[in-house]
């Protein structure tokens, strides 16, 4: 299987001043085109071996101070970050013949930002997150079931449900982002802004640097 990709080119020329921004104009972008779920991101941890993992998660905020998603922090990714905090992002557009790669660095999020977000969930993605022990076996669907249910009577719709002191945000600080647009015969477009600066500085700490396909 092969597909010849028809992509516009993309230039130096065509990058906003940084990565942040110029994710917003591909994100906007990917949203508009009505591509399902623009905002999964296959997010690659290390294990105490050094064992890559990846698995797909969603991104629910990003700012200058980098891309935010949320998770059980006893779950597997949770422990790899506590020991790892070097991680990656992949954003597959493969309906656009567009990729974004981040990598940099992950940090908890505080517990106020983590609580305004817990409070935007569904009634049931909140007691999700208290049913269950995520990354850990369970003996059976009907016991992840029961344990639901459990909750489901303590917590019923319209009462409100706690944040679980094991659940949170992490915050990814990037320090590469590369944009990546499918070209013609494997020539493909790839422009990357590299941090040069320590995050949070007045000045641009960002330079572009293209790579061969």
């Amino acid at each position: 299987m092969r597909e010849q990709y028809r992509g516009a080119g993309f230039s130096e020329a065509d990058l906003a001043a940084t990565p942040f921004a110029q994710f917003t104009h591909w994100f906007e972008e990917a949203v508009d085109s009505g591509l399902h779920e623009p905002n999964a991101m296959v997010l690659s941890t290390v294990d105490e071996t050094g064992r890559p993992h990846a698995r797909t998660v969603l991104l629910k905020g990003y700012d200058e101070r980098g891309f935010v998603f949320f998770t059980n922090y006893g779950s597997r990714k949770g422990r790899h970050l506590a020991a790892n905090p070097a991680v990656s992002l992949l954003f597959p557009w493969h309906a656009l013949a567009r990729q974004v790669i981040v990598t940099g660095v992950a940090e908890r999020t505080g517990r106020d930002e983590t609580a305004a977000y817990f409070r935007t969930r569904p009634h049931g993605s909140q007691l999700g997150a208290w049913a269950s022990r995520q990354s850990e076996q369970v003996g059976s669907r009907a016991e992840l079931d029961a344990m639901y249910a459990e909750l489901a009577d303590r917590y019923p719709p319209g009462e409100q449900v706690p944040v679980p002191p094991h659940w949170g945000g992490f915050r990814i600080t990037p320090d590469t982002v590369e944009f990546w647009q499918g070209r013609a015969n494997r020539l493909h477009d790839r422009l990357r802004y590299v941090r040069t600066g320590a995050a949070g500085a007045e000045a641009d700490p960002w330079q572009v640097e293209r790579l061969c396909p």
